[in-house]
């Protein structure tokens, strides 16, 4: 069963080498509806940790000339906070480790000054001024402001297995973990995004909660996710469902293995997984990730011996953020990182040879980036 809670998963793994070399983070994602238009609009609040055994009191920031020609890690709390949509943007904040408290233990917390996360409430602000984005490069974000103030009720998970098991963890085998404690969420609060109040909750938010960590993050990089879902055969909302995949290329020590997503998709409270780690349920993949010159665009086709989930999903350029990290040992190779959460798309579902349902799907959360392709790309836009 994958719909399993497992905080300990959801705590803090920074041990050992991934102490000093490695990055763990939760991801927040979730629908705001503005208090007097009642416009919609997605936003996402990440606590991301960097090095945590390699760096100071201060902030180290990996992107400065200095800290490139000497080698020196990153090494920070950042706060990264923001919206999907018209005008949208990315916004950081740092913290050194002097400011920083963490709980290592289930159920965690992190926090820094007025940010603050634990498996029930995420709260904090960034604000970022034109002058410090452009004079501060190396924080590799935008200008803007955003605060929020938010409770967190995590309903359905999704429990990856044995590849995020306790050995796996304890041996840091895998170059980067997942874990999706609150794949379906309930938020509830307020967000002040650049001073418009925008009203969350758990009846229109479609929230979302998961989290990343290891040594170095994954290309391809692919993440689809969404519980706004209705069938195209009744018509009837899906109100306890949610589907989330994501993956790439997993590496296991020097080993890797090209094109491994893992998916589930909980229909109206049936499970139906597709898990390579679950080798005698013998899942198949097959996806197709690109982008033209306004949209990105999925194509996923997974199967086992007994079920199989099609999946057609496109983003408008328009309303997503290139997304910025740096990696552990300090180098920025994904530049081309889409990031949104407005994808829609269809998920065909089907279980004994026959179609159990066509699901129309909205404010899909979703992520794309690949290192070749984004070489491709830029060669092709070139001609």
């Amino acid at each position: 069963m994958f719909t399993k809670h497992d905080m300990s998963r959801n705590a803090c793994q920074l041990f050992g080498g991934q102490a000093k070399c490695g990055y763990d983070w939760w991801w927040h994602s979730f629908t705001g509806i503005h208090a007097e238009t009642g416009e919609e609009r997605p936003f996402f609040v990440e606590y991301f940790l960097c090095n945590p055994a390699s760096g100071g009191e201060e902030p180290i920031f990996g992107q400065l000339p200095q800290n490139k020609e000497s080698g020196k890690k990153p090494s920070y709390f950042m706060v990264k906070a923001g919206a999907w949509g018209k005008n949208g943007r990315q916004l950081h904040r740092f913290f050194g480790w002097k400011d920083t408290k963490l709980d290592w233990g289930a159920p965690f917390k992190v926090g820094a000054e007025d940010c603050f996360a634990t498996e029930n409430e995420i709260r904090g602000s960034v604000r970022i001024s034109e002058a410090e984005a452009q004079t501060h490069p190396e924080w590799m974000c935008d200008a803007g402001s955003i605060a929020w103030n938010l409770e967190v009720e995590k309903l359905i998970p999704f429990n990856v297995g044995y590849g995020a098991g306790t050995l796996f963890r304890k041996l840091q085998l895998f170059e980067m973990f997942w874990h999706a404690e609150g794949m379906k969420s309930a938020y509830r609060g307020e967000v002040i995004w650049e001073g418009e109040r925008y009203l969350v909750t758990p009846e229109t938010c479609y929230g979302y909660q998961d989290k990343n960590w290891g040594k170095d993050f994954t290309t391809p990089w692919v993440w689809l996710s969404s519980n706004h879902l209705t069938s195209e055969i009744t018509g009837e909302k899906l109100k306890n469902s949610v589907f989330n995949i994501g993956g790439g290329k997993p590496k296991i020590g020097p080993i890797a293995l090209n094109r491994k997503l893992l998916s589930a998709f909980c229909y109206e409270g049936k499970e139906y997984e597709f898990n390579f780690s679950k080798f005698w349920t013998f899942t198949r993949t097959k996806f197709d990730c690109h982008e033209t010159e306004t949209e990105i665009v999925w194509q996923v086709e997974q199967c086992t011996w007994r079920n199989r989930m099609v999946t057609e999903v496109t983003c408008q350029k328009k309303d997503m953020l290139l997304i910025n990290y740096e990696a552990p040992n300090g180098t920025r190779r994904h530049t081309r990182l889409w990031n949104g959460g407005n994808g829609v798309g269809m998920v065909s579902l089907y279980g004994d040879g026959k179609l159990i349902d066509r699901i129309h799907a909205e404010n899909i959360g979703c992520e794309y980036g690949e290192y070749d392709a984004i070489q491709a790309y830029q060669s092709k836009s070139s001609r």
